[in-house]
């Protein structure tokens, strides 16, 4: 908090100094969620006092013309306005938890079933018929809202994203596509896309912890079996390729390792989403993804946590942002930092699940 003050942390190099984002960019959510995570846990005023305004600055970019909200809306409101609300009754946070859906939902392609990524591409131009596997993790938005005012559009719609990504995006071995591409107008499928992993056919090792994790949050809104055994499989193909320390380099099917950095934020969101596939699995895998898990958290805490360098203000090093561009190379992200600590909570006993 002392190293944040009123900014809005999104990254960090090897200094340990923050840099800051506006509150538009799609992780502006991750530093309130975890204060609000150590207010859950410890019923300690001071978080809930810093995170109580984040909401409230992030909802004007809802309709703002040239701001940067997309699909991703569901980082930003979950760990924000809709936690605020689950804890404390707020009625103006729900409030901004339902426009953030309705922004969400108006992304929604009937055409491909899917929703609509990012607003432009790499090269500046629009792009209006991208869906990516980080869009699952944007869904339980849509799941609450249905919750909160009966509609049920709001779950269909998430469904459908769900089965377009199931249907297009899952390969047989439980990896999957970062980017699939479709005909906005038709709605037909064109291609998959390399995105931020090494190529259309390789395997980020952040999409598949993307996939393990929003595959099962479908199914925990859900009860379809269909997603909870797409949970698995992704969940059975990160383990299956992590090397011995069990934090994945940035894309599991590199043609060298050599000089490769890891992604310490795609084992802690890994490893958090495994907790949830633990409970939520047959009986006889239960411990195979608890023991997963726990293995993980013991790896980032032992080797990639900063215990031992003051005034180092993330938690985590050692992550990779979007390597093809060279954005965030062996690094500290925020949202590594956050899913580390949601993780943590969880193993604590944390219930207010904020993606659950």
């Amino acid at each position: 908090m002392e190293a944040v003050g009123d900014g809005i942390p999104d990254h960090a190099d090897s200094t340990g100094v923050y840099r800051f984002r506006r509150s538009d960019w799609w992780t502006s959510g991750f530093y309130p969620g975890m204060l609000w995570i150590f207010y859950d846990m410890t019923k300690d005023e001071c978080y809930k006092t810093t995170a109580w305004q984040r909401d409230v600055e992030m909802e004007p970019w809802l309709l703002h013309p040239e701001g940067g909200m997309n699909h991703d809306v569901g980082f930003q409101f979950l760990p924000t306005a809709v936690i605020k609300h689950t804890l404390t009754g707020d009625e103006e946070a729900r409030r901004r938890g339902l426009a953030a859906a309705n922004y969400l939902a108006a992304r929604f392609n009937p055409a491909g079933g899917f929703l609509r990524a990012w607003n432009q591409g790499p090269d500046g131009q629009p792009v209006a018929g991208w869906a990516i596997i980080d869009c699952l993790m944007n869904l339980p938005l849509l799941f609450w809202a249905g919750r909160q005012t009966g509609d049920p559009r709001y779950a269909q719609i998430a469904v459908r994203h769900a089965d377009t990504f199931l249907q297009y995006g899952m390969r047989e071995d439980g990896s999957v596509s970062h980017i699939l591409s479709f005909d906005p107008s038709t709605g037909a499928f064109l291609e998959s896309l390399g995105g931020q992993g090494f190529a259309a056919d390789s395997a980020w090792s952040r999409g598949a912890a993307w996939a393990l994790y929003g595959f099962l949050l479908a199914y925990k809104n859900t009860g379809d079996p269909r997603y909870l055994e797409a949970s698995r499989r992704a969940a059975d193909f990160f383990l299956s390729h992590l090397p011995e320390d069990g934090v994945p380099y940035w894309d599991f099917r590199l043609p060298s390792l050599q000089g490769e950095p890891r992604d310490s934020s795609a084992a802690a969101i890994a490893a958090s989403g495994l907790l949830d596939l633990a409970e939520a699995a047959p009986a006889a895998q239960q411990k195979t993804y608890q023991d997963a898990a726990e293995w993980m958290l013991q790896s980032l805490t032992e080797n990639y946590a900063v215990w031992d360098r003051p005034g180092f203000g993330p938690i985590l090093t050692g992550a990779t942002g979007n390597r093809p561009l060279g954005h965030h190379v062996d690094c500290s992200l925020i949202f590594g930092d956050y899913y580390y600590v949601e993780a943590m909570a969880k193993a604590e006993g944390w219930k207010n699940r904020i993606f659950g």
